[in-house]
């Protein structure tokens, strides 16, 4: 590419609502300090940030809110397929003339029906895989708390069998129309002209379930260490960061923590929280729950734990929590799956334990609270300068770069 370089950035929000919206405003403050002119295409939100192309962003669509039938068929239409996001996006390139379009999430509020508009208007398209939907019509490869594969070879009637999303009939036909619908019109496959991989777990399970291999790139999400300190006060507890889930393996946790004896904090809010609460007395585990902490208190809270603990027990793709661990030096242990095993090197970083096993748990927790502060903090650093050097903004950028340039 020469001359000035613009780049369409789209995501259902325009603010930091979560780990996809972070790699996102991540990603454009990037371009932008390399001397890219950025354009965001998102849904209006009141939290949203300010951009002189809201006026183009699609209209803001709240979920559970929508009184009487028709207003609620005329909302799952636009989960489905959405017109007016077509519409927008095609007077946005228009107005903008983008090099090229980088994609987020899109689902359900933009709806990938803006892809064959780019795709029309020539522009070459980018999508970050941050979760596994263009395989799985429900996202996570999980139903009912386990780790499922019922549609991979295009048995995509299972969603709507087993009720995967949400347990529910009706929510669960939605996402299973949704993806007849979608993949009778190729709005993934005929578009996409690169898929990014944030973890190799996620690009060879793309590829296991039908995607082509050269489409798809392994890029690493990246994170600045220079903004991080790292810690030099250690508390007696682990910490566990994010959402209350059952996915998260927290269960599994809490009872691992009773059998190591060890204190544990969690930080974060979800819909386990009651549950974890009274499980916590059930087990007799020595459990604090924090809420929902700022980033100066949670970077504070996991600075001082003797290690950040990662208990998933579903397909996780490359989680920033890990990354940010290390970048304040602390160690992590990890479960093994999805992409946590590699961001965790078993004894150099932190430890690996098997997913749902508490009893393994419990004996990491025992084993890494029996070391010395000096041993910690060694994996702590070598964390540190593990991120610093393969995980850092420069290389994000460059890596992308390259990709873009592929491509146009």
């Amino acid at each position: 590419m020469t001359g000035p370089r613009r780049l369409l950035a789209i995501n259902n929000y325009f603010y930091r609502r979560g780990g996809a919206e972070s790699v996102f405003l991540d990603h454009i403050d990037l371009f932008t300090a390399a001397g890219w002119d950025v354009v965001p295409f998102a849904m209006q939100h009141p939290a949203n940030l300010p951009s002189p192309w809201s006026g183009h962003f699609v209209s803001e669509i709240e979920y559970g809110g929508a009184d009487g039938s028709f207003t609620k068929a005329r909302q799952a239409a636009k989960i489905i397929f959405s017109l007016e996001a077509r519409r927008k996006i095609r007077a946005l390139i228009g107005q903008a003339r983008p090099n090229v379009a980088h994609a987020h999430n899109v689902y359900h509020h933009i709806s990938p029906s803006i892809f064959s508009a780019l795709k029309a208007e020539g522009v070459p398209l980018v999508m970050t895989a941050h979760d596994l939907k263009i395989a799985c019509p429900a996202y996570k490869m999980l139903s009912h708390g386990s780790v499922c594969e019922r549609c991979h070879g295009g048995r995509i009637h299972n969603v709507l069998l087993h009720r995967c999303v949400k347990d529910s009939a009706m929510v669960s036909g939605l996402v299973l129309m949704e993806t007849l619908v979608h993949r009778s019109l190729g709005l993934y496959r005929d578009t996409l002209d690169r898929l990014i991989a944030p973890s190799r777990f996620y690009r060879d399970k793309l590829i296991a379930w039908g995607w082509d291999a050269g489409r798809i790139a392994h890029i690493p999400n990246c994170i600045d260490i220079s903004g991080f300190a790292p810690a030099t006060d250690e508390g007696a507890y682990f910490v566990y960061a994010g959402r209350l889930a059952p996915e998260k393996g927290l269960a599994t946790l809490l009872r691992a923590a009773a059998l190591a004896r060890q204190k544990l904090v969690l930080a974060g809010t979800g819909p386990e929280e009651s549950r974890l609460r009274r499980l916590a007395g059930d087990f007799g585990a020595d459990v604090s729950f924090a809420g929902h902490l700022g980033k100066p208190e949670l970077q504070r809270l996991i600075g001082e734990a003797l290690a950040l603990v990662l208990p998933s027990e579903w397909y996780e793709n490359a989680p920033v929590s890990i990354l940010e661990a290390y970048a304040i030096g602390r160690p992590v242990i990890g479960a093994d799956i999805g992409g946590i095993p590699e961001l965790v090197a078993d004894g150099e970083t932190g430890l690996l334990v098997e997913a749902g096993n508490a009893a393994g748990l419990a004996e990491a927790l025992v084993a890494l609270a029996a070391l010395p502060p000096t041993a910690r903090a060694a994996m702590g650093a070598a964390g540190r300068a593990w991120v610093g050097r393969e995980f850092s903004p420069d290389q994000y950028r460059e890596r992308t770069l390259n990709l873009y340039e592929a491509i146009c």
